[in-house]
């Protein structure tokens, strides 16, 4: 059976075009073999703009006045929204454990800022929160917790809050039974969790959309680097830098590193999990 892309023109050259594109805009990387897959996530669209060739649907995303929507389309074929609840503990545990009694004892009164970027459909700020809420820090300190993905579809579904079973393959049986209400076969988060959690649209890539989100404490950006090129990651994390409130901590995927692409972090260990402290700059 023939794929709908095989019934699209794909002049010579137009692959690399997009491909191009497709990181300046997303920081998303599709080199190395993967244009294929690109081309195939994108041929719906170009389908449902009655294009019949990818050049054409490149120049309206490049030139067009009705680019700025159809770029939220892009992000929604895109987005990778694979994740769950209770995922790589140990740098929650350092966070709630460590890091956030450390930022009490100096800040006792001023609101703690955590910013989950990239969250997808929104399983790791839960998680975040409820690691919290079990230590109690929402009773001893003013916390602000920001959710915020590049696509709409992803937030959409955060705000709905509602999670099917294989969200919940980490996550302690207790947890789920507290923080969550059945509803049919899926699982709803309960309000008063939910509602500690802002959720907003934000592009990495864009530096007006996350600057006002990476003012923050704690930044978590996981796994979320392995989806983008080497030089989209640079600019990401210096945009992060460059907000970020001092001493500033980014935690990255275990899979992930910026030792080859960042100067502007110390990697850390703290209490067995590795976070990226920001280095103070010398004056």
């Amino acid at each position: 059976m023939q794929s709908r892309s095989q019934n699209l023109a794909l002049p010579e050259g137009t692959s690399a075009l997009i491909r191009n594109l497709i990181n300046e805009r997303t920081g998303m990387s599709f080199d190395n073999g993967k244009s294929d897959l690109l081309i195939d996530k994108l041929s719906p669209l170009v389908i449902e703009r009655g294009f019949s060739s990818y050049l054409d649907y490149y120049y309206l995303l490049k030139y067009d006045a009705s680019a700025r929507s159809e770029w939220q389309n892009v992000m929604n074929a895109l987005s990778v929204q694979e994740t769950y609840l209770w995922r790589e503990m140990d740098q929650v545990r350092a966070l709630v454990q460590t890091l956030v009694p450390q930022w009490h004892a100096r800040h006792s009164s001023a609101p703690l800022r955590i910013w989950s970027a990239a969250c997808a459909t929104g399983e790791e700020p839960l998680t975040i929160a409820i690691a919290l809420n079990e230590a109690g820090w929402f009773e001893k300190a003013p916390i602000e917790i920001f959710a915020s993905d590049a696509s709409s579809k992803a937030i959409a579904r955060s705000e709905a809050g509602v999670y099917r079973e294989r969200a919940f393959r980490n996550l302690p049986a207790h947890l789920r039974e507290q923080y969550f209400d059945a509803e049919g076969s899926d699982w709803r988060v309960k309000r008063e969790l939910h509602s500690r959690i802002q959720w907003r649209m934000a592009n990495l890539m864009d530096e007006s959309e996350i600057a006002p989100l990476a003012n923050a404490d704690f930044i978590f950006c996981r796994n979320v680097f392995i989806y983008f090129s080497e030089s989209a990651i640079g600019r990401v994390v210096r945009s992060f830098a460059k907000f970020i409130r001092p001493p500033g901590y980014l935690f990255v995927g275990a899979a992930e590193s910026l030792l080859r692409m960042s100067t502007d972090f110390n990697l850390t260990e703290i209490d067995d999990a590795f976070v990226y402290v920001k280095r103070e700059r010398v004056v």
